[in-house]
């Protein structure tokens, strides 16, 4: 039983079109990249698809999964919004891959081992895991981000960028959940889950890496 596929997206509520609005375009080309990677991760023949992303508490989710988009601006259903609302991170993910089953949600300040931990339990629920992570990096970029401008921003981001490109589970194992934290940094522990759950040498390529409103966003693929 093992990890035998991942895909790796942001989860800006922008990423929907109908909460971008007038500026759906700008993110044309990060949505194709997650359309990509998922449909990787779709063609991979898995037994099990797990969906995680960040949130206050770690839970494995129930059905119905869903919720609606209204937080960020727009009514709009996403999967069966019957049930408890789901997290921003889990919700993106719910639009990207709507056939998804499993959700996970991972507490945004888990220590390393817990989300090691937790990746290692998710990759042993079936002979052949796939997950779709959900996380964004550094919201310090520019002086209109998020979290203001911070220098160490674009460092950090590049070295989560080579890590994913690299498919190298020690080096997201190595992120600092503090440096994250000051950094806002949401995908860190979500990133941390993947790291456990690689049990073995894959092989990841990169398809987006940019930071169109200050804010680091990543789209990578493993198998």
């Amino acid at each position: 039983m093992s990890l035998v596929a991942a895909a790796v997206c942001p989860h800006p509520p922008l990423l929907v079109p109908e909460v971008a609005a007038g500026a759906a375009g700008e993110l044309d080309d990060l949505r194709a990249a997650c359309r990509a990677a998922v449909a990787r991760l779709n063609n991979a023949s898995v037994d099990l698809l797990i969906v995680v992303g960040a949130d206050t508490t770690t839970v494995r989710r129930i059905p119905p999964f869903g919720g609606t988009l209204f937080p960020w601006g727009i009514d709009l259903p996403v999967g069966d919004p019957s049930g408890e609302q789901l997290p921003l991170s889990l919700l993106i993910g719910a639009w990207l891959a709507p056939d998804a089953g499993n959700f996970q949600s991972v507490a945004a300040d888990a220590a390393p081992e817990e989300c090691a931990a937790l990746g290692r339990a998710l990759a042993g629920e079936a002979e052949r895991v796939g997950l779709l992570v959900l996380g964004d990096g550094s919201a310090c970029r520019t002086e209109k981000a998020p979290g203001y401008f911070d220098p160490r921003a674009e460092a950090f981001d590049a070295a989560v960028a080579s890590a994913l490109a690299k498919a190298d589970a020690a080096g997201l194992a190595a992120i600092d959940p503090g440096e994250a934290a000051e950094l806002l940094a949401a995908g860190r522990a979500p990133w941390q889950v993947l790291a456990g759950a690689a049990g073995r040498p894959m092989t990841g390529e990169l398809l987006y890496d940019s930071a169109p409103y200050g804010v680091g966003y990543f789209v990578a693929s493993w198998v």
